[in-house]
């Protein structure tokens, strides 16, 4: 059998009807759309968190105070609430430790702020001149603390654009203009750059000031809620971990490394966490959706075996004048497979515009590749061959007597 007389059969057999054709490829083109909607959701996921991770900084560690190791479990005193790690310490490190780059203390906690009749309760973080470079933090207007700020104890303040917003208007330059923390006034000197995100915890929602400030005026104490650490590569990440482990284990006494009064998050090793779950998620996603293409490969079988009843004196017609059986199976099984490839094409346009209607409308970051474009086409194709077998090894099998007696 020619190809193009293969083509004109699946055509006409299509066609001629029609609503029985357009019902079948509908539930592909679901099946489809699902896949790479829900796939292209669930990468949009995994980018959106690696972005997020990345964008607090590079090749980051944090060593943060208070957690207390037993037996076998870790508990928990705290995180940041605890007085264990001290300006010493980070010292100690930028000092003492190989392979960084630079090293960032760092004093967090929620305060109430005003200015001109208006107030927010943000985050304020004391820190030093390095927090830029090791948190990856740009500044959009004036300037970041500087060293000298923090000899001087001056009460000056780095506005995020969220915090800038909400205490003097959305783009408002409030460089020159007062705040009060915790009844205390700053001068603004300048104004983050955005990140973005939302919420508690927002990068964009904070307020950096001088560590010694903070430390003299809001804490009353020496203690650190956090020592980011940039380390010089990925690569050196557990070298210096481990060095930072040391260090501090010896400065602070503690023999057995399990009794750690401190702890270190390795960024390298959140990252592989989140990406690991978030790309189970995508897999879920894709199995559930996967679930609606099976469906649509059922609904492929009952329609090409009800083609093959229908149309029995045909088959038996074909065979009496010489078509052999791979002929009728080849021409059945392109039928289903032509079903599937058209209900495909039509499935990933509207998963296309799904998972872009998601992005726009629903605030859910979407990520389409050609992978996930490629894996539904091809996955359809396959279930319009599984499927369609049976039906055309049916038709290739019937008897062209028996066919050609069939009312």
């Amino acid at each position: 059998m020619l190809i193009s007389d293969l083509f004109e059969e699946n055509f006409f057999a299509i066609i001629s009807n029609k609503a029985r054709s357009s019902l079948t490829i509908l539930g592909i083109v679901i099946g489809v759309g699902s896949v790479v909607a829900m796939v292209s959701i669930g990468q949009g996921t995994t980018v959106s968190i690696q972005q997020s991770i990345q964008s607090i900084g590079s090749n980051l560690l944090t060593v943060s105070p208070g957690a207390q190791r037993g037996t076998g479990m870790e508990i928990s005193a705290g995180r940041g609430s605890s007085q264990t790690l001290t300006q010493e310490d980070s010292d100690a490190i930028e000092e003492g430790v190989s392979l960084i780059n630079a090293v960032a203390p760092e004093v967090s906690k929620r305060y109430q702020i005003t200015a001109k009749g208006t107030n927010t309760n943000t985050t304020v973080d004391g820190t030093v001149s390095s927090y830029t470079q090791v948190k990856n933090l740009g500044v959009d207007m004036g300037v970041f603390i500087s060293d000298q700020d923090a000899t001087n104890f001056s009460k000056v303040a780095v506005l995020g654009p969220t915090t800038r917003d909400d205490l003097f208007g959305e783009g408002a330059d409030p460089i020159g203009q007062k705040i009060k923390i915790n009844k205390i006034e700053f001068t603004v000197v300048g104004v983050a750059t955005a990140k973005g995100g939302t919420g508690f915890g927002s990068q964009d929602d904070r307020i950096y000031i001088p560590i010694s400030t903070a430390q003299r005026f809001l804490t009353g104490n020496n203690s650190l809620s956090d020592i980011n650490i940039q380390v010089q590569n990925e690569k050196n990440m557990s070298d210096v971990q481990d060095q930072v482990t040391a260090l501090l284990l010896a400065r602070h006494n503690i023999s057995d490394p399990l009794q750690a009064d401190f702890s270190i998050m390795n960024q390298a090793d959140i990252l592989d966490t989140l990406s690991s779950v978030s790309g189970t998620l995508t897999l879920l996603l894709g199995a559930i959706a996967g679930i609606s293409l099976v469906v649509g490969g059922i609904g492929i079988m009952n329609m090409m075996l009800t083609t093959v009843t229908e149309r029995t004196k045909e088959i038996g017609l074909r065979k009496a004048i010489g078509a052999k059986n791979k002929d009728i199976s080849l021409q059945f099984l392109s039928e289903a497979t032509t079903l599937t490839f058209v209900g495909g094409i039509i499935g990933i346009g509207l998963g296309w515009v799904a998972s872009i209607a998601v992005s726009r409308f629903g605030g859910i970051a979407t990520s389409v590749s050609i992978t996930s474009i490629l894996l539904a086409f091809g996955v359809s194709g396959l279930i319009g061959i599984i499927f369609g077998y049976y039906p055309a090894r049916r038709a290739a099998l019937l008897n062209p007597i028996e066919a050609l007696r069939y009312e």
